[in-house]
């Protein structure tokens, strides 16, 4: 069972826009090689982070709405949102440690005491 919720213009204001916690969001298509590279560290992500913040992947072929208004030029993209509001980005197929890096989530992570 996954925690990577998919998210239709529908429901992309009650999901991410109106959260109370962060969201991070993968802007993904299923023909894209570096897309599904990505994909087991944004389930991981969502694994481990559970209630921290919501995980969540836009199929841009099936949302391309979704796609303009995140201003996605090449995939795979993967925001953070805070508040709503975008605050990081990462483009491209990116090792886990490092997606976390450039989205600023290792910052969140709880230290090992």
């Amino acid at each position: 069972m996954t925690n990577v919720l998919t998210l239709t213009y529908a429901d992309f204001d009650r999901e991410v826009t109106h959260s109370d916690v962060p969201v991070v969001v993968d802007y993904w298509a299923p023909w894209c090689a570096p897309c599904r590279k990505l994909g087991p560290a944004i389930e991981q992500i969502a694994a481990e982070r559970g209630g921290a913040l919501k995980v969540a992947k836009v199929n841009v072929d099936d949302e391309p709405g979704l796609a303009e208004l995140a201003g996605v030029q090449g995939i795979p993209l993967v925001v953070l949102y805070r508040d709503g509001r975008p605050v990081a980005r990462a483009v491209g197929a990116q090792p886990k440690n490092q997606l976390e890096r450039m989205l600023g989530l290792d910052a969140d992570m709880p230290s090992a005491a």
